[in-house]
Order: structure tokens, then C-alpha cells, then sequence
């Protein structure tokens, strides 16, 4: 057995200053997969720090946008989830689900009932699994990622498999983006995991902007689709969809299905997001 001391934060500074005294310290938020790695000795961490007493990261938060001098609700709204808000709690908020009910079902499709009421926002992010449902929601909605120290838009922030903006030490305290005029999203489950084989997240904003993010299927991880991007900002349609070639280069093969086979999961996910 390897030692690991156990601390509990109450606020992102405080768990920052632990860190800063460690010399391997981790952010334990809903431990979905921080916990598991450890088990599997893939990794050992000197401290653990607990964020489950920071209250001030949870919840989430709506603000209508104003238009004429008029509070309005017909999209753009900005929505801020605190990181430690955990997906059942997404799933389950019914202001959320009456602005934006794409996110609110995208997390009430994550895992099962046991991931989704541990599980949080934050700690997804964080992670960046190559085939986790928020980095794509996060992407397509051009969110911001707020952390204790700066803000940082997801196009900067996710940068790679497993890999982000965050320097060490640095906390995520809550993400922001507005709620889309029109959004969906198409997710091809793995039966076992419920992670993403492929998920597709498409999102018009209120000005038309369209933008289209996959997940479970690139290389690299979490990436914009310019090719279908195109096709809907001029027809917003399953036959616009139908139209592009959507290639196999860059795209993950594995266990679970070949480079082509996530290819043409794309474009499947795609019209199922549209509709």
C-alpha cells in the first residue's frame, strides 16, 4: 500500500493552497475516475484534496438576457454550473431544463445512476476524457471554463486527449456559456461504460452562428466539425448532413469499432441531434 493524505477544502482557495504544499497533490471532486486509477496503481497521489464541502462551486445559475430594456427567454440566456455540481443535479434542475433542456438531458445520459449523483461538471472538464459528453457541449456552446485564477474559452482550454489549459495548481470553479437558440445532441453509447463511441453536440446560437463538436471518435480527443459546420449554417437539415463526406483520418480505431465505423457514426449522431 502507498500513503496518501486525505484533506477537505471548503473553498478553491483553500484547496489551491493545499496543492501548493504538495508535492503530488490531487482534486478530488465526484472521483469517477481520479478513484478507480488509484486503485489500478496508475496513479498515487501524495495528498488528495476534497472539494465535497465547497458549497460556494455548486449550483447552477440563470441570467435572461436583456433585449429593448426587456428581460427576455427565447435563448441566450447565461448559464453558470458551479464545478462541483454533480450530473444528477444538471439532470435534474428544472429552470436549467425549461433554457437549455439539451444540457439537462446530455447529463441525465451520463453513466448511470451511481456516476451521475458522484460525478460533477468540474471534474469532467478536468479530465477531458477523449470520450466524455461535456467537453463536447462545452465546445459547441463556446463556453468558458472559470477557474480561481482567470477564465479561458473552451477552444484555448481543450487541447488534446486527457489534456488542458489548466497549469498546476489551478482549480475549475465553474463553467458559463449561453443557452443555444437551438441544440442537440446524438451520442452512440459503449453498452457497458455509457461513455461515447461517437457523440455529436450541435448548437445555432440566437445570432445563427452554428457550431458542431465531436466526441468519442477523434485522435486527439474533443474537435469542431468544420465540414458540417458549413453544411448547416446554409441548410439547416438532415439532407445537408446526408451530403457530406465525413472521413475516416484522425479518428480513433479500437476494441470497439474501426476509424470508418466512427466515420459514419458521426454523420448517424449528427441527424439524430438535428431532429
Amino acid at each position: 500500500m502507498y500513503e496518501t493524505n486525505f484533506h477537505k477544502a471548503s473553498t478553491a482557495q483553500d484547496a489551491a493552497a493545499l496543492l501548493a504544499k504538495s508535492d503530488d497533490g490531487k482534486i478530488l471532486a465526484g472521483g469517477q475516475t481520479l478513484i478507480p486509477t488509484m486503485k489500478q496503481r496508475l496513479a498515487a497521489p501524495a495528498d488528495l484534496v476534497d472539494l465535497s464541502r465547497a458549497e460556494a462551486l455548486r449550483g447552477v445559475t440563470i441570467t435572461k438576457r436583456k433585449k429593448m430594456g426587456i428581460m427576455k427567454a427565447d435563448g441566450g440566456e447565461t448559464i453558470t454550473i458551479g464545478a462541483m455540481t454533480t450530473h444528477a443535479e444538471v439532470a435534474g434542475d428544472t429552470e436549467l431544463a425549461k433554457v437549455c433542456p439539451v444540457i439537462s438531458g446530455l447529463a441525465a445520459n451520463i453513466g448511470d445512476p451511481a456516476v451521475r449523483h458522484r460525478g460533477t461538471i468540474g471534474g469532467s472538464v478536468a479530465n477531458n476524457d477523449p470520450a466524455a459528453d461535456y467537453p463536447a457541449a462545452l465546445m459547441a456552446l463556446r463556453a468558458t471554463i472559470h477557474t480561481n485564477s482567470r477564465e479561458i474559452k473552451a477552444e484555448d482550454y481543450f487541447q488534446g486527449m486527457f489534456a488542458t489549459a489548466l497549469a498546476d495548481n489551478e482549480i475549475i470553479t465553474a463553467v458559463s456559456f449561453q443557452a443555444p437558440a437551438v441544440g442537440g445532441y446524438g451520442k452512440f453509447p459503449n453498452p457497458a461504460s455509457r461513455y461515447a463511441m461517437v457523440g455529436v453536440f450541435i448548437a445555432k446560437s440566437v445570432d445563427g452562428d452554428v457550431c458542431v463538436a465531436v466526441t468519442g471518435a477523434g485522435d486527439n480527443g474533443v474537435y469542431r466539425h468544420a465540414g458540417l459546420e458549413a453544411a448547416l449554417s446554409a441548410d439547416w437539415s438532415t439532407t445537408a448532413i446526408e451530403a457530406i463526406e465525413v472521413s475516416a483520418d484522425g479518428l480513433m480505431s479500437d476494441l470497439h469499432g474501426t476509424a470508418a465505423y466512427r466515420a459514419n457514426l458521426i454523420k448517424v449522431m449528427a441527424k439524430r441531434a438535428l431532429v
